[in-house]
């Protein structure tokens, strides 16, 4: 041993040896903890979709800045259901939003709303289904009931799932122009209602669908009596306790089967003003249904109104009813004498033959009748 070395030097030298092996090993134990685990997600994903769902997840996350939310369809276009959850005070709310630029922004075709006030049944609906055959996009149907009848119209009827939710309504009293301001407020619902006609279960058409849509359409007035009539069952049912919204020189009486257009059906719908008086001071022996709508539109738009109805009656029997007619009663004689013969009035200002579009009332037992002669005399 040479003098002045550490004899423990030797050892030393070769430590640095060992280090690279030890690293090397953690390396490899590394590489295989990282296999192993790469090779268990991708399992995981495989198995379990964890990559589908998290693209599923992030899709509606990922909206345009400028993503419209609510288009213009969701406005126009009518309830899909008609049995909607709204009262009544909802529901003339909604039905009386009135768009304040008279130009549409999409293409409307004005349709006809015919607004049916039954107790229950339509047993004339046979001679109606072959009245709109062929014409649909330009008339709606609305048919209030009472609300325990349930309808069994069949899927390819043009009234079927056409009730609207309905409230029990009697004859001369207020429900029953509650029932008639429903029927409205519903039809406002659609846009395209340019002209509404209250009809009942007995009403049958007197021409086809066209010439009773051009009709309507070309009128520059709504067909609703509003006659001043001074005798007992006019003036007579006048109530002082009216004033000062309903002065007696405003009084007016009318049939109750109507046609107005959008403009008069909003007023209809809207008004908090006379119906109070009506319900509190018209009461049998006044029968609000001749009176309430014929004064109050008299009131805000006697100059839109053609003072008639379009709905023919035979009240020569006398009675607090018209005639009703049944099978018997409807022979060619009966059309050409009875209905259509000497029908003098003016439409839009000019005399004219045609004067009614409508009749009543009508038996069950008159339909075989009726579709045997519509084509003769009804012209479908």
């Amino acid at each position: 041993m040479e003098e002045g070395k550490d004899p423990t030097a030797g050892g030393r030298v070769g430590q640095p040896r060992v280090l690279p092996q030890r690293v090397l090993q953690l390396l490899v134990l590394f590489l295989v903890l990282c296999l192993t685990f790469s090779i268990v997600s991708i399992y995981m994903i495989r198995y379990f979709g964890i990559n589908s769902s998290v693209v599923t997840t992030m899709k509606p996350i990922l909206v345009p800045c400028n993503h419209e939310p609510v288009g213009l369809d969701r406005w126009i276009e009518p309830p899909s259901n008609l049995m909607h959850g709204m009262s009544d005070e909802e529901l003339f709310w909604r039905a009386t939003l009135v768009p304040r630029v008279s130009k549409y922004p999409f293409e409307r075709v004005p349709k006809v709303a015919f607004m049916f006030l039954t107790k229950g049944p339509l047993p004339l609906a046979p001679l109606w289904e072959r009245f709109f055959k062929g014409h649909e996009g330009k008339y709606s149907i609305y048919i209030h009931s009472l609300p325990s009848y349930e309808a069994d119209f069949p899927s390819g009827s043009v009234f079927y799932k056409r009730q609207i939710p309905s409230q029990v309504s009697e004859w001369g009293r207020m429900s029953m122009c509650d029932a008639e301001r429903r029927l409205l407020a519903n039809a406002l619902l659609d846009f395209s209602n340019e002209r509404f006609v209250l009809l009942s279960e007995s009403c049958i058409p007197l021409f086809n669908f066209t010439t009773i849509y051009n009709y309507m359409m070309g009128s520059k007035y709504s067909f609703m009596g509003a006659f001043d009539d001074p005798g007992p069952y006019g003036r007579g049912r006048y109530n002082e306790n009216m004033l000062p919204e309903v002065n007696i020189s405003d009084w007016r009486k009318g049939s109750q089967w109507f046609e107005v257009n959008r403009k008069l059906a909003v007023y209809v719908v809207q008004d908090t003003k006379f119906y109070p008086k009506f319900l509190d001071f018209c009461r049998p022996a006044c029968y609000v249904d001749e009176h309430y709508f014929p004064t109050m539109l008299t009131i805000q738009a006697g100059g839109l109104l053609a003072n008639r109805s379009l709905t023919w009656v035979d009240w020569s029997r006398g009675g607090a009813h018209p005639a009703t007619f049944g099978a018997a009663d409807v022979t060619d004689e009966f059309f050409m004498r009875r209905i259509y013969e000497g029908q003098r009035c003016l439409y839009n200002g000019q005399n004219s033959s045609v004067c009614f579009l409508f009749a009543r009332k009508f038996s069950p037992s008159a339909l075989q009748a009726l579709f045997l002669l519509a084509p003769k005399f009804l012209g479908f």
